[in-house]
């Protein structure tokens, strides 16, 4: 019998779910190669940002999308292991909750064609779900950014969002 039968509530406690991990200041990228090296499957969401150094010299650096932020995919009863890397705070959520797959794919796919962007504050603009393409059934908010249409997903658990463009026929207004 394992351990984690022994203690098994009544959902599955050693299936492999994603996690939010949240980490010391600035320790995002140190926590990845941490976890690589440990064998731990993970996912940190970059962004590409120019930057403009004060010598006006331009570089075009990767950030975190989420600043502070590092998904781990891992069973409940193999936490230990993530909580003891360097620079890991804690996994998010009373009990570990954990973060749907539809929204780690949707990252990981906008993150690998470069389409995505921080969203810095949430936005009580109207809801949508997107009925069709790649994204289909995921939740959002509808802004408009210089006369673009871009879909809002927030990541409830961990209060960040993030940013894609979309054509306006692939959503549908969600009821109040």
């Amino acid at each position: 019998m394992s351990h984690c039968e022994v203690f098994a509530p009544p959902f599955d406690d050693a299936a492999l779910q994603w996690f939010a991990v949240y980490t010391m200041p600035r320790h995002e990228k140190c926590v990845a190669r941490a976890f690589e090296q440990s064998g731990i499957e993970h996912f940190l969401p970059l962004y590409e940002k120019l930057s403009v150094w004060r010598n006006r010299q331009r570089k075009q650096i990767s950030l975190p999308l989420f600043p502070r932020y590092v998904f781990v995919r891992t069973a409940r009863c193999e936490r230990l292991p993530v909580l003891q890397t360097a620079g890991v705070v804690s996994i998010v959520g009373a009990g570990a909750v954990a973060v749907p797959d539809a929204e780690i794919e949707f990252l990981r796919g906008k993150v690998r064609n470069g389409q995505v962007e921080p969203y810095p504050e949430l936005v009580a603009g109207r809801r949508v779900c997107v009925k069709s393409g790649p994204l289909a059934g995921l939740e959002g908010v509808l802004v408009r950014r210089c006369n673009r249409t871009r879909f809002v997903l927030t990541l409830q658990l961990i209060q960040q969002s993030a940013s894609v463009e979309i054509s306006a026929e692939d959503l549908e207004l969600l009821s109040r």
